[in-house]
């Protein structure tokens, strides 16, 4: 009984494209009213009301008299002028701010007229002396809410007439506003709790429904809420304008929560390929954690793609997604000469898991393998910046811990690495890894360790890994195993540190290796064939290798001061010396020799070489290494009269230089000095990187480096052999923004930094932005932003620059190898209109990057998109109009260029 006191008179919410609706609750707000007529006859009120009544602003508890009827409970009412209860008419009149309420059932009206003979209530709006209407009536039963006109609702039957009912639901998991359904309908009737009717209905996503600038006209239609939509003849408006955008009869799922549903196509025409539908599919929630997403395309010479992708999540212990696509795909017809055919696939996998599900172990996978071509040559070309991947990458691993003392890591990893220029493939499948923590044997486990004796301590590592390099034609394939290279590699440092005179650290240590392998090599010449043979010798072999090593530094801090009254303040430098040797010796039991009868030399070789972990060391090592890192920061006065403190500011991040001596060199024993630094400069606003190599030898004609100091030779002290600059600047027009704006604005501890994408592809747009239509960067906007702008004489923009070089001269050569110039930006005419560009130069070879100009349009309830390569291998265009509400995104019309096929 208490199920049929449910009243959902949403009016007008019977054409709401809903799908995949997440079980959230729906939220009615009041929509802005239109100055019409009441349509409901409701008795009149009596003309002694104003001196018969009794004025009154408490609630009246008291059941309604007369006739025993079916209602189930007491009737409270109020009102804030009148309360008349008329035995005559056998009514309670209610006036201004009147309210009713029974069990769960609510009513708020300007005027409400109760028959407890019918038990029916009326409810209207008030009219004043100018003729506009206010207090419109407010309907609530248990939660569902509807704001109409009038309303006409019978307690017994439970049946209900409403006249120009209007109503908000939000769908899915969109947010209320431009993502909520907005409905109004001249009339709807209640038949009972699960069926309703309506009658020439108005559905809109529009801000404003009273003059929607578009909505979709339903002249019949049955309502069951929660459930489906069955409407009638239903058809396209635009500012009033009838479009042929119509269908016959129409059936709209509306269950709350994940719904199974068609997915729209797109439609087009391709020069090679013909006509073609793209991105037909079906969403299948299979359970609460999992789903299933199925699209497709179809051409008409014979070209398809399958794609499938499903997302799960469980919460506290996973989460993730699976994506497939697969191409086929056909150029021209059979028997052209211009024929061709190819499969191209791509395969993505995202795995994470929750640290509270298991603090011992953990699973995890980031997957992007296929056809190294597929990004470049896919029918569904939807990412340019992802046409410039050279590299894809995976890895799958698991990691368990082994807490007893000592501790023990262990992983179990997978790994994919594909050039996508070369087709090289590099796979390890799989990796093993387990370490031990480390041990102090000499000192209790929890006390404070001091001199060399107590911080002795030793660690254990193992790493075995089956090594497979392959091509892309190769991989997946059975052919891909037969270079497989199979080994492990078991290590135990040992070290000690300690302090020196106080300020300087020592530190000394040793390793050791023991490395295994299933697979060697035997070289020998062939004298009938006067070539140098290899033999593979299958079976367990092992050598071992060590090495000594130490190290001494200290940190110098030098400061200058120039007073408090000066601007620069002081000056502080930070200075790390450090002196390092390393002493490694030779293993020539492990190598052979053969004499090359066509050359005549004798070729020394190990069998280990070209094995997983290659050669044992050849040659003595014995070489010091010197290095230098430096870090500069001033106190500068700060601009703000209130701060009791200097600013501090970083003016280099580091500058680094090394070098070292080999003592078992019979020449060149000084090695090349090599510099790098950086710094941020302008606020962080731009960055800067650079790095250098300076060989203090000479070359001589042939470019080879003699045992000649290059100051010695005519020259200067050191030669500049390569060299790097990276400079990248962020900048906005609310960098010029008052002060009290930007400390409004929430900071971002990542700006200026450029990530890569788990694809492959840049998170930025300085190679192009998506052209994925169905979102758009007004849609999650403000409203009030666009409405209200504050713009003044500023128009928002903002800009990305990013410079890159690379200087060549170990052999006379320079050159730059690498010299280019990247931009891109975007400019806010209005706040509605932006437009966007993305382009570089490349100053070495003379032409432009990938190019892109972005035009975009907000259409209030519409977006429109149009992004345009004009020149370059990825030459196209695309055009997209649509409504921005992900409820009705399948109302589109999009067209596109095709990108020319390599």
């Amino acid at each position: 009984m208490q199920s049929n006191k449910r009243l959902f008179l949403f009016a007008g919410l019977f054409f709401s494209v809903v799908t995949l609706v997440f079980g959230q609750e729906d939220k009615i707000r009041p929509l802005p009213i239109r100055a019409v007529e009441d349509s409901i006859q409701a008795p009149p009120l009596p003309p002694t009301l104003a001196t018969d009544t009794v004025k009154t602003d408490t609630v009246n508890a008291e059941s309604v008299p007369q006739k025993p009827a079916l209602l189930l409970d007491k009737i409270k009412y109020k009102a804030k002028d009148y309360v008349k209860l008329s035995q005559k008419d056998q009514k309670v009149y209610l006036y201004n701010e009147a309210e009713i309420y029974y069990q769960d059932t609510e009513l708020k009206a300007g005027i409400i007229i109760l028959d407890y003979i019918k038990n029916e209530v009326y409810a209207g709006r008030i009219k004043d002396t100018l003729g506009n209407y206010s207090q419109l009536p407010y309907f609530k039963q248990g939660e569902n809410v509807v704001i109409p006109d009038s309303i006409r609702f019978n307690f017994d039957t439970e049946k209900a007439v409403i006249w120009n009912s209007r109503t908000e639901q939000q769908a899915g998991l969109g947010q209320l506003g431009s993502d909520a359904m907005k409905v109004y309908a001249e009339r709807t009737k209640k038949e009972n709790d699960s069926v309703y009717f309506l009658s020439e209905g108005k559905l809109t996503t529009s801000k404003d429904t009273i003059d929607p600038d578009y909505y979709i006209r339903v002249r019949k239609a049955k309502f069951v809420p929660k459930k489906k939509v069955i409407a009638g003849f239903s058809n396209l408006y635009i500012v009033d304008v009838p479009t042929p955008i119509a269908l016959p009869f129409a059936y709209f799922p509306l269950t709350v929560g994940r719904t199974a549903g068609i997915m729209m196509p797109t439609f087009g025409n391709d020069p090679d390929r013909g006509y073609f539908l793209q991105n037909a599919g079906y969403y299948l929630p299979i359970n609460d954690y999992v789903d299933l997403t199925l699209t497709g395309d179809l051409y008409t010479n014979g070209s398809y793609g399958i794609r499938a992708q499903s997302v799960y999540a469980k919460r506290y212990r996973y989460r993730g997604n699976i994506n497939f696509r697969y191409e086929n795909q056909i150029v021209s017809q059979k028997g052209f000469d211009d024929y061709s055919r190819g499969t191209i696939y791509n395969i993505q996998i995202s795995h994470s898991q929750d640290q509270k599900a298991n603090p011992n172990s953990r699973l995890s996978a980031s997957v992007n393998l296929g056809s190294s071509q597929y990004y470049r040559n896919s029918l569904l070309q939807q990412n340019l910046a992802l046409t410039q991947t050279n590299n894809l990458s995976s890895s799958i691993s698991y990691s368990k811990t082994f807490p007893a003392y000592p501790s023990v890591n262990m992983s179990l990893t997978a790994t994919h690495n594909q050039n996508t220029n070369t087709n090289v493939v590099d796979v390890t499948l799989p990796t093993l890894q387990a370490a031990m923590e480390r041990v102090f044997p000499f000192a209790k486990r929890d006390g404070i360790k001091k001199g060399a004796i107590q911080n002795i301590n030793f660690q254990y590592d193992l790493n075995a890994r089956n090594s497979i390099r392959t091509n892309d034609e190769d991989f997946l394939t059975a052919k891909m195993f037969d270079d497989a290279k199979v080994g492990a590699r078991h290590r135990i440092p040992i070290s000690t540190n300690f302090k020196v005179a106080k300020y300087f650290s020592v530190t000394m240590g040793g390793n050791y290796e023991d490395i295994w392998t299933l697979q060697t090599f035997n070289q020998r010449f062939d004298p009938d064939t006067q070539t140098v043979v290899t033999d593979t010798i299958s079976g367990f072999d092992r050598y071992n290798q060590y090495n000594f090593s130490a190290s001494i530094g200290t940190t110098l801090y030098g400061t200058f001061t120039f007073g408090e009254d000066k601007k620069f303040q002081a000056l502080r430098h930070v200075m790390r010396p450090t002196v390092s040797y390393g002493y490694a010796p030779s293993f020539e039991q492990y190598y052979d020799e053969y004499l090359n009868e066509v050359s005549g030399n004798i070729v020394q070789y190990s069998r280990f070489q070209n094995t997983i972990y290659g050669a044992p060391r050849l040659g003595k090592s014995n070489a010091l290494t010197f290095s230098l890192q430096n870090t500069l920061e001033a106190k500068v006065k700060d601009k703000d009269s209130t701060a009791t403190e200097p600013k501090k500011i970083q003016l280099l991040n580091s500058l680094n230089f090394s070098t070292g001596y080999n003592f078992e060199a019979d020449s060149l024993k000084l090695s090349p000095v090599s510099m790098s630094g950086g710094t941020n400069l302008f606020k962080n606003k731009m960055s800067v990187n650079f790095g250098a190599s300076l060989d203090p030898y000479a070359i001589d004609n042939n470019g080879r480096r003699i045992n000649t100091f290059n100051i010695n030779n005519g020259g200067s002290l050191f030669r500049l052999t390569t060299a790097r600059a990276n400079m990248s600047y962020n900048i906005s027009s609310k960098d010029f923004g008052r002060k009290e704006e930007e400390e409004e604005e929430e900071q971002d501890p990542y700006a200026g930094q450029t990530y890569v994408a788990a694809s492959g592809g840049r998170t930025d747009d300085l190679f192009g932005s998506a052209d994925n239509f169905n979102d758009s960067s007004f849609k999650n906007r403000d409203p009030d932003d666009i409405e209200n702008p504050r713009y003044g004489a500023k128009i928002p923009w903002d800009l990305r620059l990013q410079y890159a070089a690379t200087y060549s001269n170990s052999n006379r050569q320079n050159e730059f190898s690498n010299h280019s110039l990247m931009f891109s930006g975007n400019i806010e005419l209005s706040p509605r209109w932006r437009v966007g560009a993305s382009s570089g130069y490349d100053i070495r070879r003379k032409g432009f990057t990938v190019t892109q100009l972005r035009f975009e349009r907000d259409l209030k309830s519409f977006v429109m998109r149009f992004n345009w390569t004009p020149f370059g291998d990825f030459k196209r265009w695309y055009f997209f109009i649509g409504i921005k509400s992900s409820i009705l995104q399948d109302l589109k019309w999009e067209n596109r260029s095709q990108p020319v096929r390599r």
